[in-house]
């Protein structure tokens, strides 16, 4: 492979007008397709198959015709002025105006007025109205949006304070915004402290900024086509321009690595390809196989996620492969420090020392220290995620300034905390003898069980086989309490299915996040053990060995277990959640642990090929095992931890999004590649090797013989003998190299 693309990156080095020119076709392409796309329809991210509420709300779909279960709904509260009533003349026939002009819309299924369906609170300071839609929120026109928030308007002339709930007016959530921009200018910084050279420092960010766009509008193309919306192409444009970044990163720095040990320019791109390209290829692999392994949760929208931002990395991989080495051709001396620069041609800068190399030396004067420090410090900071509560959260975690959580407050106030979570039972009674006395009696058994405030009355379908009833909780839809009743009511059901001949399913959005929140805590061990197991072997067909991928998936697991600590102990338990803008600490969002597993373990794969291989490098041509380690710091510790610090500041800025589950992610994302790359990969990893020695390096001779070999450290290019080509200037040819070592 290394051969391979060592000559991969001449070819870009010499062709870098036509390859820098199809990467811009790339992109013009896939923006046009962009901005004449459709706009993507619901993409059903909160649906899981399988689970009971995804079942009983197919049987509703099924059973009640030309209700579409899945269409967009707008819950419009109102908030008479203090002193009034929303029961007032004025008021009411303001409210009244507003059902009438909803209901005229073509795209309404019906406009339900508060006063007919006694939706008004018992002291008459609320109301609210419930509007349905024929089609899903993705696919509204912007004209019968437009309509309703007229109507709103009209109503808040008139006095009153009106809030909008549901999914048909809910804002699309925010990636970044400033804060993304903020993160992109201190990676900038962190680029330029690192190189000494501002095109060294830009090249990378532009080529991930291209990858990026290229991804991104690619996802908006597709949109329509395979209900991708803007929120799941989010990982994709957080993930591909953290590893965009990172993985040009390491191959500038190795270019210039070669530079400053007297190769030409041409020929350092080649070797940095096929050096550093290598490293960059099985990295990104791990994190694209991490990725499109969440498919086999069956989450429709974490399989969606996955795969786009699967393929957001593919391309940052392509784009350093290829157009790094090619922009390098544009400015082959562009990308050097200015002492580099002023360097005699053909003499080396040498090994000296460097920070990298002094930490080195300080953890093998104390391996011991280090590492019980490394290892009790995580295992302090993952104690919270022992108390792990997986849930949905909804309205309630949104800002105080969205209409949405100012709806939720309202409606929590005047009809109670359950009433923003209602459940819906929908009871199969074609097996009973008298329908609607075996609903009526189901109705009966939940509206007597602890925590049920109300049920309403049977609505049967036409064919009389079917009814639905709504149960109303005394507890918010993201309480404890509620999700031990839903499981109460589930317990009942035998007993009403032999006494009636009836049974029931229950769902609604609440029993949905319910489910949902339990399948994935299922799921969460098993895949935790399927990535452990895959980098263990990943990682010996790599570095040829036992105990350095047993070491690295055992650090791996010290940084998921502690940033999952630190994401209960902010979002669950609300330490210093005002620091962050967290309205309203509550369980944590049931998709994000998962999340959190897959994507550090393929970041935590990059840290671990970035640093290791160039120690093995080093112990392969000789060295012994504690100056492998200096040696691997030497080359690689200021790449690590500026890729990190990059990648903390890139997810760092998705902190500021409005969308809780965005939040969520960012903080997450950003403590784990803290946690990873600062003390397991910088502290843990050189410990253990320390105390390892050459033990690190085992391989029993039959595993030898079977595994696959990847020329991660490029030795083949050193063996292969040097074809003569043309250098950058285009005179002269390339020398024939001895191995390095």
């Amino acid at each position: 492979m290394a051969t391979f693309l060592y000559r991969l990156g001449r070819t870009a080095f010499r062709r870098r007008w036509l390859v820098v020119l199809l990467w811009a076709v790339v992109l013009g392409a896939v923006g046009a397709g962009a901005a004449k796309a459709p706009a993507a329809g619901d993409d059903g991210t909160s649906f899981m198959p399988g689970i009971e509420a995804q079942k009983a709300f197919d049987l509703i779909g099924e059973r009640f015709p030309g209700s579409d279960a899945d269409g967009a709904d707008a819950r419009i509260v109102f908030i008479a002025p203090e002193g009034q009533k929303v029961t007032a003349a004025g008021n009411r026939a303001a409210i009244d105006t507003l059902v009438e002009e909803a209901a005229g819309q073509s795209q309404v299924a019906r406009a339900v007025d508060p006063f007919e369906a006694g939706a008004v609170s018992e002291d008459g300071s609320t109301a609210y109205a419930t509007v349905s839609y024929k089609v899903a929120a993705g696919d509204l026109t912007d004209a019968d949006k437009a309509a309703l928030e007229s109507a709103v308007d009209e109503v808040r002339d008139a006095g009153l304070t009106v809030e909008t709930g549901g999914t048909a007016l809910a804002t699309q959530p925010a990636a970044g915004g400033a804060g993304e921009a903020i993160g992109i200018g201190l990676a900038a910084v962190v680029l330029l402290i690192t190189f000494g050279s501002v095109a060294a420092a830009g090249l990378p960010l532009l080529t991930a900024v291209i990858g990026v766009g290229i991804s991104m509008c690619t996802i908006l193309a597709l949109g329509s086509a395979f209900g991708l919306s803007m929120t799941t192409g989010t990982l994709a444009s957080m993930l591909g321009l953290a590893v965009g970044i990172d993985y040009a990163l390491l191959v500038v720095s190795r270019y210039r690595e070669e530079r400053a040990n007297g190769h030409e320019p041409r020929e350092a791109a080649g070797i940095a390809t096929g050096t550093a390209g290598s490293a960059v290829v099985f990295a990104g692999l791990t994190v694209v196989i991490a990725l499109a392994g969440l498919s086999v949760i069956g989450v429709p929208m974490l399989t969606k996620m996955g795969l786009c931002a699967a393929g957001a990395v593919v391309l940052a991989v392509l784009v350093a492969l290829t157009l790094v080495p090619a922009l390098l051709g544009m400015w082959p001396d562009a990308v050097l420090s200015r002492k580099a620069r002023r360097r005699p041609a053909g003499r080396s800068a040498g090994a000296g020392s460097n920070g990298g190399t002094r930490w080195a030396r300080f953890v093998l004067r104390r391996p011991v220290t280090v590492l019980l420090a490394s290892v009790v410090g995580l295992g302090v900071l993952a104690l919270p995620a022992a108390d792990l509560q997986m849930g949905m959260p909804g309205a309630e975690a949104k800002p105080v300034s969205s209409t949405e959580r100012r709806a939720y407050d309202a409606l929590a106030e005047g009809f109670g905390a359950g009433f923003n979570g209602p459940l819906t039972v929908v009871a199969d009674v074609r097996g009973a003898a008298d329908p609607k006395a075996a609903a009526a009696t189901i109705a009966e058994q939940i509206k007597g069980t602890d925590g049920v405030v109300s049920v309403s009355p049977a609505q049967f379908n036409p064919a009389g086989d079917a009814a639905l009833l709504s149960v109303v909780p005394s507890t918010g839809p993201s309480d404890e309490t509620t999700k031990d009743l839903v499981q109460t009511i589930r317990a009942e059901r035998p007993a009403l299915e032999e006494g009636t001949g009836a049974t029931f399913e229950v769902t609604g959005s609440t029993a949905m996040n319910i489910d949902v929140a339990q399948a994935l805590q299922d799921a969460l061990v098993p895949y935790l053990i399927v990535i452990v197991l895959l980098s263990l072997v990943l990682l010996m067909v790599v570095f040829r060995s036992v105990l350095v991928p047993v070491k690295a998936a055992f650090g791996f697991l010290l940084s998921v277990l502690a940033s999952l600590g630190a994401v209960v102990a902010v979002f669950q338990w609300g330490w210093g959640a005002e620091l962050l803008g967290v309205e309203q600490a509550g369980p944590i969002m049931s998709l994000m642990p998962i999340f959190l597993v897959g994507i550090v373990f393929g970041l935590a794969m990059d840290y671990e090929v970035f640093l290791v291989a160039r120690m093995r490098e080093a112990y392969v041509h000789g060295e012994r095992p504690p100056q492998a380690v200096v040696t691997g710091f030497r080359h690689s510790a200021r790449v690590v931890t500026a890729a990190a610090v990059i990648m903390i500041a890139v997810f760092s800025g998705f902190i500021g999004a409005g969308e809780s589950m965005i939040k969520t992610i960012g903080f997450g994302l950003a403590v784990a590649v803290l946690f990873d790359a600062f003390v397991v990969r910088m502290a843990f990893v050189p410990a253990v090797l320390a105390l390892l020695g050459d033990k690190a390096w085992w391989l029993p001779r039959w595993l030898d013989r079977i595994l696959p070999r990847v020329d991660v450290e490029g030795t083949g290019i050193t063996r292969a003998p040097a074809p003569h080509a043309q250098d950058s200037t285009g005179t002269g040819t390339r020398p024939q190299e001895p191995a390095r070592t």
